[in-house]
């Protein structure tokens, strides 16, 4: 891994020692052996203790690494002969929201998922996971596709939000997002939901409406983006340290507020330096949720219990 963030300048400085002494070593060099054995330590241990305490804004900051696995790389390695279907029917395509047909543990499912995309280029063709109304409108033709022929729906949540244009504006996004809301609590099927990364406002939301809602340890899920919401109440930026607290959008947090039903522990140093781990994780979890909800078979009591389960979200606080 070589993006480290803010708060893990000592642990960078410590690797590159480490990938000093590693070259010497390679290079013949036996007499730093002991020194790299005793640096490697120092920096597991530093990892954890950094990580053991990470502040809201910081946990932010983990959930938008640029190395962190997309939903592009969880339907590689959980899904086998994933087929992605293309398009909305009635306006365009749109490389934000990704969905199709695939086999989970041997069962046919539809995956959907943001895609922010890799490198420059993959990020700008993706629109760094920000949908149009035409990507919305593709998920609501996929959740009646997987009602109609009562396969299990599996979506992966990752964007900092609807995209805010006017060209979206203009095509309906906020009608968009709130079809694919209506379509998620009228079907049948088993829906499973997880936020990898960002979850962000209803842009989120629009994909978020499961039976079960899981999310990664160092993921997060807010109405709004710190920054946005430090630019309305205090109108800068620079408070939004101040917001990420204020906003409890941790997985924790979510966990005690009744918002989601697991909270699925990333190894420590995050998905973006252990994804192969991470997506097994997300893989068992998904496993035994869905195996639970396959049992309860299909009946109207599905959707009558994911309509109450977002009516009781906050009637207890």
């Amino acid at each position: 891994m070589d993006s480290f963030l803010d708060f893990e300048k000592d642990i960078s400085d410590l690797n590159g020692k480490i990938k000093e002494l590693r070259h010497l070593v390679s290079s013949g060099d036996t007499n730093v052996a002991e020194e790299l054995v005793r640096l490697e330590a120092s920096a597991a241990q530093l990892l954890r203790q950094t990580y053991d305490k990470l502040t809201p804004w910081q946990k932010a900051q983990v959930a938008r690494h640029p190395e962190r696995p997309h939903f592009s790389d969880y339907a590689r390695v959980l899904l086998s002969e994933f087929t992605p279907l293309a398009g909305d029917r009635t306006y365009a395509e749109d490389a934000a929201i990704l969905g199709g047909l695939g086999r989970f543990e041997g069962r046919t499912v539809v995956a959907i998922g943001h895609e922010k995309g890799e490198g420059t280029e993959g990020r700008v063709d993706h629109n760094f996971g920000m949908a149009h109304p035409e990507g919305y409108r593709k998920a609501v033709r996929l959740f009646e596709l997987a009602d109609r022929f009562g396969i299990p729906v599996l979506t992966f949540i990752d964007t900092p939000g609807a995209y805010p244009g006017v060209e979206a504006e203009e095509r309906g996004q906020a009608e968009a997002i709130a079809r694919a809301i209506e379509t998620c609590l009228g079907i049948d099927v088993p829906v499973i939901s997880i936020i990898i990364g960002e979850g962000g406002s209803g842009g989120a939301i629009a994909l978020g409406v499961a039976d079960r809602i899981l999310m990664l340890g160092y993921a997060i899920y807010s109405v709004i983006s710190p920054e946005g919401c430090a630019s309305i109440l205090w109108r800068s930026s620079e408070r939004s340290r101040d917001a990420a607290e204020m906003l409890r959008m941790t997985s924790q947090d979510m966990l005690e507020l009744g918002i989601i039903d697991e909270a699925v522990e990333e190894p420590i140093g995050g998905a973006h330096r252990f994804p192969e781990e991470t997506i097994e994780l997300v893989g068992r979890s998904i496993g035994r949720h869905l195996l639970e909800l396959e049992g309860e078979g299909r009946s109207s009591d599905r959707r009558v219990k994911r309509r109450q389960k977002f009516i009781d979200m906050g009637t207890s606080l």
